[in-house]
């Protein structure tokens, strides 16, 4: 059986210190996993970027890659942006693509590529007036965002539970998504 590419993008929130977890469950679930973070999650996975590596079998991206030079990944079949952080969920919105995995997602939105994301924001952020239009304005652009009831609901700042974050639910949203449409 030949396996499919996940692309599981990681923001800078603590559900991200997990993701060697996360990738071996999607591995098992059949994906292949390129990971790839926003600056500030690479900066607190320092220490483990080889391993990551080497769990994947492909380089762990944080930045562009330079005009000419070749991809060193192989084509999603979908991508997962979890945790999302109020910051990567708006900037993605506004097609603010200065990082990365927001540009990826962004341009992925055009490429057809099946996209699920689920936040990592606390309560406070969430009553910022752009957060909801940034989820609405992914919704509509065809992006299954795992936000309220079944999905991530926020907690008040300073009360995190990482443990509690509901990758599985993610994991479970990707495969649905990839399943329910054609591949382009």
């Amino acid at each position: 059986m030949t396996s499919r590419t996940l692309y599981l993008f990681c923001s800078a929130a603590p559900p991200v210190f997990n993701v060697a977890r996360v990738i071996e469950e999607a591995q098992a679930d059949g994906w292949d996993v390129c990971l790839g973070l926003t600056p500030t999650a690479a900066n607190w996975l320092e220490e483990s970027l080889g391993g990551l590596a080497t769990l994947t079998g492909h380089p762990v991206r944080s930045e562009y890659k330079r005009p000419g030079e070749p991809d060193v990944w192989p084509p999603a079949d979908v991508i997962l942006f979890a945790p999302a952080t109020f910051n990567s969920i708006n900037a993605w919105a506004l097609g603010l693509t200065s990082a990365f995995v927001v540009g990826v997602v962004a341009e992925g939105i055009g490429k057809h590529i099946p996209t699920v994301a689920m936040p990592c924001v606390n309560a406070a952020y969430v009553q910022h007036p752009q957060f909801e239009q940034s989820v609405a304005t992914l919704r509509r652009a065809g992006v299954t965002v795992l936000y309220g009831e079944g999905g991530f609901v926020p907690n008040q700042p300073g009360e995190g539970r990482p443990e509690g974050y509901p990758w599985r639910i993610a994991l479970d949203a990707v495969g649905t998504t990839v399943g329910s449409r054609p591949r382009s």
